[in-house]
C-alpha cells in the first residue's frame, strides 16, 4: 500500500469511527496520540453535543446568554461533571471574544449538601471567569430542613460572584420570600404554565418593583407567537425557548449573528400595510 493511499484509508476511517478505534496497521495508536490524549479528543466531542439554549432580549434583537439544559435532567452522580461542562462552555465563548453568561441548573438538595458548594466553588475559582459569566440556577425550593444550609451554600457561592436565578417561578408566597431575603438577579417564568395560569397584575407590579434589586424577568419555554406577546405585555427583560431559537452547540453559540437574531424574530410579528392595501 502507497503512503498515500495508506493516509486515505486512515482520514477515512477517521470520519467514519470514533476517534479512539482509528489505529495503524501494527495496532499502534494513530498519529502517536496516547491514551491520555485520545480521552480528550473524546471529551472535546462529547462538548459539540446540543444542549445550549440561547437566551435573547425581549425583542430578539440580542443574544443575552445561555441555558445548560444537561444540567436540568442530570442525575447526582452526573452533577459536577456537567457543571464542569458547562463552565468550560463559557470560558471557550469567553475566550473566543464573546462574553455569553451560562445558566447552569443545579437542584436545591445538592446546594445543601457542603460538599457540592466545596466542589462547585473549586470549579468556579479555577475558571478564573469574570463576575457575571456565571449564573447558578435553582431548580425549585429545597425541603424545609434542607432551606438554611441551601441559603448557607447560595451565599457562600455568591461571595465568590456567582448570580442566582430561580427557575420555575410561580409566584408563590415561598419563592417571594427567597426573592426577597436573597436578593436574587433573576426569576424564570415558564410560558407555557402562564397560559393556563396567568401571574396575577399585582404580582408582575411587585416584581418590576423588585427591578430595582437587579431582578431581572425571563420568559421560559416560548413555543407559540402568543407566548412572545404575552412577554412583551409583561414587560420581561430576556425571552428564550423554540419560539426563538432550539439549543445549540455551544461552537454554534460562538456563531450567533445578533442581526440575523433580529431579522428572524422580527418576522414573527406582522408588518403593518401600506395605505390602500388590504
Amino acid at each position: 500500500m502507497s503512503p498515500k493511499s495508506r493516509l486515505y484509508t486512515l482520514v477515512k476511517a477517521w470520519k467514519n469511527k470514533p476517534f479512539q478505534e482509528v489505529r495503524d496497521a501494527c495496532g499502534e495508536t494513530w498519529l502517536g496520540l496516547d491514551s491520555q490524549a485520545l480521552e480528550e479528543h473524546q471529551s472535546w466531542s462529547k462538548r459539540q453535543a446540543i444542549g445550549h439554549e440561547p437566551i435573547f432580549n425581549c425583542k430578539g434583537t440580542k443574544l443575552t446568554g445561555s441555558l445548560f439544559r444537561p444540567l436540568m435532567s442530570a442525575t447526582d452522580t452526573q452533577l459536577l461533571r456537567l457543571f464542569m461542562e458547562g463552565l468550560d462552555s463559557v470560558t471557550y465563548w469567553y475566550r473566543g471574544g464573546r462574553m455569553i453568561p451560562g445558566i447552569l441548573p443545579f437542584p436545591a438538595h445538592a446546594l445543601a449538601s457542603s460538599e457540592y458548594i466545596d466542589a462547585l466553588s473549586d470549579l468556579i475559582l479555577n475558571s478564573r471567569l469574570p463576575v457575571g459569566l456565571v449564573t447558578l440556577g435553582i431548580q425549585s425550593l429545597p425541603e424545609p430542613h434542607l432551606e438554611s444550609a441551601c441559603k448557607e451554600g447560595l451565599l457562600r457561592l455568591r461571595r465568590l460572584g456567582v448570580l442566582i436565578h430561580l427557575l420555575q417561578f410561580s409566584g408563590s408566597a415561598s419563592q417571594l420570600q427567597w426573592l426577597e431575603e436573597l436578593q436574587l438577579e433573576g426569576v424564570h417564568i415558564d410560558m407555557a404554565h402562564f397560559r393556563q395560569s396567568p401571574l396575577p397584575q399585582t404580582l408582575l407590579s411587585q416584581l418590576r418593583q423588585s427591578k430595582s434589586a437587579r431582578t431581572q424577568i425571563y420568559a421560559s419555554n416560548l413555543t407559540l407567537v402568543k407566548d412572545l406577546s404575552s412577554a412583551s405585555v409583561m414587560q420581561v427583560d430576556h425571552c428564550y425557548g423554540g419560539l426563538m431559537m432550539p439549543a445549540l452547540s455551544r461552537h454554534q453559540m460562538l456563531q450567533i449573528n445578533n442581526s440575523q437574531i433580529a431579522k428572524a424574530i422580527f418576522s414573527l410579528h406582522p408588518h403593518p400595510q401600506p395605505n390602500g392595501d388590504k
